[in-house]
């Protein structure tokens, strides 16, 4: 199927416009017209390929809101019409142990990424190719139900921000009574002080940045902490359960450590690309841990956003179109968004 998108061609290069062809819908698989596809940081990292693991062409998108529009004869999940959506992952092994439990995301074959894996339906001649496009077609396994309440473009960031921050945060065992600490106001930032806010946390901001405050509060911090200048973490030592981490560059960690409380966990989601010193004795005199964080299977994904249905959650979000596609890239990392940018797809 000729299919209509964005991509970047070498990492030197803006995305630009790219016409390619989706394999026709399987038995299994689910045809879907997307509507709306947020920009991830993570994204930005692929196209220009900081990483080092980029193949080009790169059409990145992983959170992606759309209507089926076929289905194969063997799917049940969903049916023509219904609005669904699709995350970070669109195939697994579905054998290992992650898998059968759930948690796809840490498949131990290794999963197929939306965009950028080896795709498995062309033996790995192909890379996959992502939601920056008019359509997708994918198993049906890893495609989710939304809530009709939820407006779909503010949604969409729920597939990665959404998630890298809900799962975690239920993993340590976030709730009522609860206190988080969130570090960095950005996608996943405002996801993750929304989210603890939801569980019944005591949810507190720790930012650099004085402006921050208001936008904190409304987004449902009960508390907001500046942390430049000496010893301003000194009075939250012991303080906190777990702190959500989602700086996505080199910072200090060791100081944060000092405000868990004895047996607290800093949840690290923000991947930066320079490593993080870590001292041992935050971590020694406290019996505290780090834990990093990857997404969520596909049941626990299912999870979040029937919780963000029940609690009426959705990113904050600034529409765009594909041909600004660039422009947003630039504005993401200044940090000139509140809080996600999200493509509309019908634009193509």
């Amino acid at each position: 199927m000729l299919t209509k998108g964005y991509a970047a061609l070498s990492a030197e290069a803006p995305l630009a416009p790219f016409q390619f062809e989706r394999r026709a819908p399987g038995r299994r698989d689910v045809q879907i017209a997307i509507e709306f596809c947020g920009i991830c940081h993570s994204d930005i990292h692929f196209a220009r390929n900081e990483w080092g693991m980029t193949t080009f062409p790169c059409l990145p998108g992983h959170e992606i809101i759309g209507r089926v529009a076929k289905v194969g004869d063997d799917v049940k999940k969903v049916k023509v019409g219904e609005r669904v959506a699709v995350g970070c992952f669109v195939d697994s092994c579905g054998t290992c142990a992650s898998c059968k439990e759930g948690h796809e995301n840490y498949c131990e074959s290794g999963f197929t990424m939306t965009y950028g894996s080896p795709d498995k339906e062309t033996g790995g001649k192909t890379q996959t190719l992502g939601g920056y496009a008019n359509q997708i077609v994918v198993d049906e396994h890893f495609v989710l139900n939304l809530p009709a309440n939820l407006d779909p473009a503010g949604a969409a960031p729920l597939l990665c921000a959404g998630i890298t921050t809900y799962s975690p945060l239920r993993h340590v065992g976030v709730t009522k009574g609860s206190r988080v600490a969130v570090m960095g106001l950005g996608g996943l930032g405002h996801m993750a002080v929304k989210l603890a806010a939801s569980f019944g946390a005591e949810v507190t901001m720790l930012s650099r940045s004085p402006g921050k405050k208001a936008d904190a509060q409304k987004l449902g911090a009960h508390d907001f902490v500046l942390t430049t200048g000496d010893n301003a973490l000194a009075p939250l030592a012991n303080r906190f359960d777990a702190i959500v981490d989602t700086i996505s560059a080199k910072h200090d960690i060791n100081g944060p450590l000092g405000c868990l409380k004895r047996d607290g966990t800093l949840l690290l989601v923000g991947a930066s690309p320079q490593t993080l010193d870590l001292s041992p004795f935050p971590l020694i005199f406290g019996r505290r841990k780090v834990m990093g964080s990857l997404v969520g299977g596909i049941p626990e994904t299912q999870e979040m956003l029937n919780h963000c249905g029940v609690h009426g959650i959705t990113s904050d979000i600034e529409l765009t179109t594909p041909d600004k596609i660039n422009q947003a890239y630039e504005r993401t990392l200044k940090g000139d968004v509140k809080y996600r940018f999200v493509i509309d797809c019908t634009k193509f």
